[in-house]
């Protein structure tokens, strides 16, 4: 049976409830982590990458068919721009995708009981950092819009596996999302960044995705989509 196709209110709600999963699982697998590692921080690092990973995977493949799943500001911006999502959407999805990340970050302080408006402390910062991010970035939209381009079916699970590897070869642990960088500076714990280094992350990860879908157009040879 053909499924009709998703109303953008529809493609909206989405991407607002994919986000706030998806940050109600990296935060909240954070604080699990953190707290069941015995001080270790490679074993919470280790464990808050999984859970990501399987969550990112999970949403994705529920997600994917409505929204296209992308629970991402740049990634929105990066398809827009090689014509794979109608530009007059954009503003639409962001608006979703920032609140909805925000909400998932507190449902996650909700659930280990702890104050639900925070202010992250965590530090982030240095050219190690940035870099980082420019990196980490790039190699997510890039696999984002080469295997959307190709209708790729193991799509969902290459981005969760390249983020959960992303965890451990990039410095900052792989943000690679403006939403879940501001959010994440919205909670004092593993997971969070202070906010006065998330504009910074910002940054990088706009220039990463704008270098990705420069490589992307001359790797892919084809024109765009109208």
């Amino acid at each position: 049976m053909t499924l009709p196709t998703p109303t953008l209110g529809r493609r909206v709600a989405s991407e607002a409830i994919g986000t706030a999963l998806l940050l109600a699982g990296v935060v909240g697998s954070g604080i699990m982590a953190e707290r069941l590692s015995g001080g270790n921080a490679g074993l919470a690092l280790l464990a808050n990458a999984v859970a990501t990973g399987g969550v990112l995977f999970a949403l994705i493949v529920a997600f994917g068919p409505i929204s296209g799943a992308h629970f991402n500001p740049v990634v929105t911006l990066a398809l827009a721009s090689r014509g794979m999502l109608p530009r007059r959407d954009i503003a639409v999805y962001l608006a979703a995708q920032i609140p909805g990340a925000i909400a998932g970050v507190w449902l996650a302080h909700l659930m280990f009981a702890l104050p639900i408006l925070q202010a992250s402390t965590k530090v982030r910062s240095g050219i190690g950092q940035w870099s980082a991010e420019v990196v980490a970035t790039f190699g997510l939209v890039l696999l984002i819009l080469l295997g959307a381009r190709r209708e790729t079916p193991s799509l969902p699970a290459a981005v969760a596996v390249y983020i959960v590897s992303a965890y451990w070869f990039t410095a900052s642990t792989s943000f690679a999302n403006p939403a879940v960088t501001i959010a994440r500076a919205l909670s004092d714990t593993f997971a969070g960044i202070a906010p006065v280094d998330a504009p910074a992350f910002i940054v990088a990860q706009c220039v990463g995705a704008g270098m990705a879908v420069l490589v992307t157009r001359f790797l892919d040879g084809r024109p765009e989509r109208n």
